[in-house]
């Protein structure tokens, strides 16, 4: 097996991680999962929500999101920095495209790949990722 079909692999098999990942997430609209994983090993994790201490709800009674829900990216990034690992170098697997603000947080993380399972409508967030030189893939594991 060539190095491409081995990582193609491997990046497949950790987004279906962060798709099971992403069940634990209490939202109605969307459920997304994010995994940072650095050396073959799983650094960070995350997944849609409130912040911490918050109602596990994220959806208000019109059933909109709630403003003050955080996307899986943002919350693996910010994990990390309760931990002693560091993103740089790193991939960060997502079950849906980056928006703009988690671009954002990506760049400056230093992640330095990003791969994702489902577009969205918006590409101004893997646009930016690629502007700043991240290697950005779509993978869509459904469609393998």
């Amino acid at each position: 097996m060539d190095t491409n079909n081995k990582q193609r692999n491997l990046d497949l098999r950790y987004l279906r991680m962060a798709r099971i990942w992403a069940e634990n997430s209490y939202c109605k609209r969307r459920q997304v999962g994010a995994l940072v994983v650095k050396d073959k090993m799983i650094i960070s994790d995350g997944f849609n929500g409130t912040p911490s201490g918050f109602e596990n709800e994220c959806e208000d009674d019109t059933n909109m999101t709630k403003p003050y829900v955080l996307h899986a990216e943002a919350n693996a990034i910010t994990k990390l920095a309760r931990s002693s690992n560091n993103s740089d170098g790193s991939t960060l697997y997502v079950t849906a495209a980056p928006c703009i603000e988690c671009s954002k947080l990506i760049i400056q993380a230093g992640i330095k790949r990003v791969v994702y399972a489902e577009k969205y409508r918006l590409e101004d967030g893997p646009d930016l990722l690629r502007r700043a030189g991240v290697e950005v893939i779509y993978l869509n594991p459904d469609e393998e």
